[in-house]
Parts: C-alpha cells; structure tokens; sequence
C-alpha cells in the first residue's frame, strides 16, 4: 500500500467522526444549517460525509475520474432547494471550515506516521487546491440554479400579471399593477393579444392605476399594444394614468394621440354602458 493510500484509509476512517465535528462547529444562524428538525438535520450530515468520502478519493484517483465522482455530489447539492435558500457566504465559510478540518487530519497522520515535511507540503498544497477548485465549481453550479429558480419565479409572476378578466362576451379588462421593465412589458404585449384573440374580444380596457413609473421602452410597448390590437378589431381604451405617469410622458415627448383615453376605470365602463 502506498503512502497516499494509507492516508486515504485514514481519512476515509476519520469520516464519520469528521462530520460529527464539522456539524458541532457549524454556523447554525441561518438556512439549512439553522434547521432544529432531526431528520434535515441527519440528511444534511449524510451529504456532509458523503462529500468527504467523494473528496477523499483524490489521493488515489486521477483527476479526471475524482471530479466525475463528484460530480453528481455538486449538481445534487447545488441546486437542493435548503441549500438555494442559504446566503453564499455561509456555505462558503462550511467549505472553508471542512477544509481547515482535512489539513488538520494530513498533519495528524504526519506525526502518528512519522511522515516527512515534503509529504505534509504535498498533500496540503493538494487539498487546499483542490478545495478551492471545488468550492468554485459549486458556486458556479449554486448561481446558475439561482438564476433558473429566478427566471421561473419571474416567468410565474409574469403570468399572474396578465390577466385579461373578462366583462362581458366581447369585453375585456387587463389591470396592470406595480414597476414594468422592458422585458415585463414585452411579455404583457405577446400575453395580451393571444389572450384577446382567444377570448374573441371586441374592446379592452387596460387599467394603469396601479403603475407608478412608464419609461420611453415601455411606453413604446403599450403603444405597440395598442396599435397590434386595433389591428385585430380590438377597441382599446387606457384607464387611469397616474399624474407621475401624465407628467413623465410629457416630458419625454410621448404622445397619447389616437388612444382613447379615460381618467378612472369607472368612469370608462359607465361610458361604455351608456354608449
């Protein structure tokens, strides 16, 4: 048995008593590592020793297979839902924590062994990179399932907030609440006329009361939404613009022409009834 093998077994020999003191010294203020329920608590110490075991197999694998042995460890762990909800930072310091941990146990095995300084050196500066590669490779992974989760909870919210009530048979009212960014606008423009479309509507009252701010973009949006559905044979009336919005489309020279328009939602609809 080689030397890097016999610090393998010593290592692997180490695990469970590893995870018992890593979870003992954990910063449990918040996220997965905060939960006081056993069976999180027991799961979360199976994935600490599991990537002990998977991190071990360093010392007697080539690099090519360690990191796909890993790999499954990572993606799992990266995009389990405790984990998306715990800050960065701290999964960073549990990183660092467990790798403080390994280089205490290869001095450990150093004294016990009677190994050399070059040995100590080498399987230090090995850890200590390979950690660092690994902890950025779960960072990467950790950031692109945040921005996945992000999109579809975006994507959600998009769908929510374009709602197209309808009034009557022929008649449709679309409220519109809260910031409108060139991408949200985009969506209500595609969301509107296929939901229009398939209502068979004739008129459609958008209601901006709740909208506090409209940009150049935006505004253009709206506009294009507008003229799209008076191509389709939808009447269109906008409902209360807000002062601010007034005030800002005045300045940036945007020009209300051609668009029917009424103060409040109410006052739209009476004019209908009385039409």
């Amino acid at each position: 048995m080689t030397r890097c093998e016999e610090l393998y077994e010593f290592l692997v020999n180490k695990a469970t008593a590893l995870t018992e003191r890593w979870y003992e010294e954990s910063d449990k203020t918040s996220g997965v590592y905060a939960s006081t329920n056993p069976e999180e608590i027991r799961f979360l110490k199976e994935q600490n020793k599991l990537f002990h075991l998977k991190f071990f197999q360093v010392l007697k694998e080539d690099e090519d297979i360690f990191l796909k042995n890993l790999e499954e460890w990572i993606l799992a762990v990266a995009k389990d839902e405790s984990h998306q909800v715990t800050p960065i930072n701290s999964i960073m310091k549990e990183f660092y924590r467990v790798r403080n941990h390994y280089l205490e146990l290869v001095q450990q095995f150093i004294v016990e062994q009677n190994g050399t300084e070059e040995e100590s050196n080498k399987w230090s500066q090995v850890i200590i990179d390979t950690m660092d590669h690994v902890t950025i490779w779960f960072l990467e992974e950790y950031d692109r399932y945040s921005m996945e989760r992000l999109n579809s909870h975006r994507e959600l919210i998009n769908e929510l907030s374009v709602p197209v009530i309808s009034l009557t048979s022929n008649t449709g009212l679309l409220p519109l609440i809260g910031d409108i960014d060139t991408l949200r606008a985009k969506y209500i423009l595609d969301e509107a006329l296929a939901q229009c479309a398939g209502k068979g509507l004739d008129r459609l009252f958008i209601d901006l009361s709740g909208v506090l701010i409209v940009d150049t973009m935006v505004a253009q949006q709206l506009f294009q939404l507008h003229e799209s559905l008076r191509l389709l044979g939808i009447e269109t009336t906008l409902c209360g613009i807000r002062p601010e919005i007034a005030q800002t489309a005045t300045q940036l020279g945007l020009s209300f022409e051609n668009i029917t328009i009424s103060s409040t939602l109410q006052r739209a609809l009476q004019s209908t009834v009385l039409q």
